[in-house]
């Protein structure tokens, strides 16, 4: 059985299976630019992004196509490293990476595929609100970053106590804490709290 976080990478694959799924159906049922209501509130759309979150860059003329493909190829080769060096009991750092990885591989086959990415979510209130139209890619990529923030708010610290000075220190991730004589006390670095 996989001892690192590379084990995580099922739902990389997940991610990626079913933002390509969906977008597909949309694609499939739902004509261009048209919206189907679900709710007062959330509707199925079928628009394209040439940019970046909130369709940042939508209008720059093609070339950001493929400065979003390097980045997201790079962040995957990071996240790759990242999840082959840590240890699978870190659970919530590595599903976190997992899930922005499998974001970032959904929306780069669009890329690759049709030079955009293929929204299809909309939240709304009619007449005086409109959130901006996202897929499941990044879903999975703000639910990822939200753990990896929640993570490190909540439990990258783990108080150790100075046995030799009766102090209480704060060590963070990977950090050992000594007694006065030097060795080594606490729990052992990199272990998962959650």
């Amino acid at each position: 059985m996989m001892r690192t976080g590379l084990f995580y990478w099922w739902a990389v694959v997940l991610v990626a299976a079913a933002d390509q799924l969906t977008k597909q159906l949309i694609m499939s049922y739902i004509p261009y630019q048209e919206m189907v209501d679900l709710l007062p509130c959330l509707a199925l759309v079928h628009v394209y992004n040439t940019g970046a979150a909130f369709s940042f860059l939508s209008q720059s003329g093609g070339w950001q196509a493929y400065l979003f493909i390097a980045i997201a190829l790079v962040a995957l080769i990071i996240i790759g490293v990242s999840l082959a060096r840590l240890p699978r009991r870190q659970w919530v750092y590595c599903l976190s990476l997992a899930l922005i990885a499998g974001g970032a591989v959904g929306n780069v086959i669009d890329r690759i595929c049709y030079g955009h990415v293929v929204d299809f979510i909309l939240f709304y209130i009619r007449g005086v609100f409109t959130y901006p139209a996202f897929n499941v890619a990044d879903s999975a990529i703000c639910v990822g970053v939200a753990l990896l923030i929640i993570r490190s708010l909540f439990f990258d610290r783990k108080p150790a106590v100075d046995a030799g000075a009766g102090q209480v220190a704060v060590a963070g991730e990977g950090a050992v804490v000594r007694q006065g004589d030097g060795t080594p006390q606490g729990r052992g670095a990199g272990e998962e709290t959650s």
